[in-house]
């Protein structure tokens, strides 16, 4: 089942879309209804922005959430795939997914202006060395085993960027002991023929009640961070990896742009010719997730001054500005001084 809408902006593997790069997603749904559809935008916008910061907690970020309500506004296009799986009971299930592209200049602009932290692309693909003894010692987990590493792997994708496996030579396979011990600098030698020199070293074994998997990020042979995670399933504990080498490489490299300090902001808006167009200037900024609050201040013929409490500053507000509604014109006249708590913003606004 394909239903293909807006530009085909997904990957094809036969006549299944599928999320590639870091502003698409895909989420389950319940149905192809216009309700679910919308919730789901809001669900996979916020999966692009987590890949894009590399923090899972971006949809908490303040402005962040008033964004996801529109979502839709955001997209190109969407397609919708079932899956086909097996229950635990071993019967045939189904699921449909929707697989959402988003415009990548739009999101950029959206991330900029709410201070949202960039990890930029080209991402690295670090080396997962991983180990798992199951109770029988032991054993590196390989190319050839993709399979048994599939958790890792999609979190990965989940979060942004792609782990590889190493090929599984009898040199690789004799380092597991290596692996084991936590001897990082073996491995970052062992791991010198792959690019780049980052490594996801980690080991899985069980543990009361489930299974633990110590884990190792490494980075051009510097120990970044260094973890633990304890689940009662395997497949959860070796996601975790995922999880703190995404950590690790946002914290190092994620920027913010320069939107400016949050607070009040006193700006001056032209073209008020009329209550009609009071109207339309007030529910334009109240839209705006950069805009906390608004104070008017004082009318003169087509000229209304306004302080603007905004969440990341000037800079933030002019990347949300629609400049087909509202155009910069210039700065303001020189007038009376503002209070303390106040920053004359240098730009006139004309409302079109």
């Amino acid at each position: 089942m394909l239903a293909a809408t807006g530009a085909q902006a997904q990957r094809m593997e036969g006549d299944r879309a599928v999320a590639q790069g870091v502003y698409a997603a895909e989420v389950t749904v319940n149905s192809q209804g216009e309700a679910e559809r919308k919730a789901a935008f809001s669900r996979a916008l916020a999966e692009v922005l987590g890949k894009l910061s590399g923090d899972r907690g971006v949809a908490r970020m303040p402005g962040v959430s008033r964004e996801l309500r529109r979502a839709g506004d955001y997209v190109d296009g969407y397609d919708y795939r079932q899956d086909e799986g097996v229950s635990a009971s071993g019967a045939p299930s189904f699921s449909t997914k929707l697989v959402v592209r988003f415009r990548e200049d739009d999101v950029d602009a959206l991330a900029s202006a709410l201070g949202v932290p960039v990890w930029p692309t080209p991402r690295p693909k670090p080396v997962l060395w991983l180990a798992i003894d199951d109770g029988s010692g032991p054993r590196l987990v390989a190319l050839g085993q993709n399979n048994v590493a599939r958790s890792v792997l999609q979190r990965a994708k989940q979060r942004g960027f792609s782990l590889g496996l190493p090929s599984g030579s009898a040199a690789e396979q004799a380092a597991v002991g290596a692996i084991w011990r936590g001897e990082t600098a073996t491995i970052a030698r062992l791991s010198s023929r792959y690019s780049p020199p980052m490594q996801l070293i980690g080991k899985l074994y069980r543990s009361k009640g489930g299974w633990t998997a110590d884990w190792i990020f490494v980075d051009n042979g510097r120990v970044l961070s260094k973890w633990s995670d304890s689940e009662g399933d395997a497949r959860r504990a070796m996601a975790g990896g995922a999880d703190g080498a995404a950590n690790a490489l946002t914290k190092r490299y994620a920027k913010r742009s320069p939107s400016g300090p949050a607070g009040k902001y006193r700006v001056t808006f032209t073209g008020i010719d009329s209550g009609a167009d009071y109207a339309r200037l007030s529910g334009l900024l109240q839209g705006m997730s950069v805009v906390r609050g608004i104070t008017p201040l004082r009318a003169t013929q087509d000229t209304l001054e306004v302080d603007l409490d905004l969440l990341t500053g000037l800079p933030g507000f002019r990347r949300m500005v629609d400049k087909d509604v509202l155009l910069e014109v210039g700065a303001p006249a020189d007038g009376e001084e503002p209070a303390q708590d106040v920053v004359v913003a240098p730009a006139v606004f004309r409302l079109l």
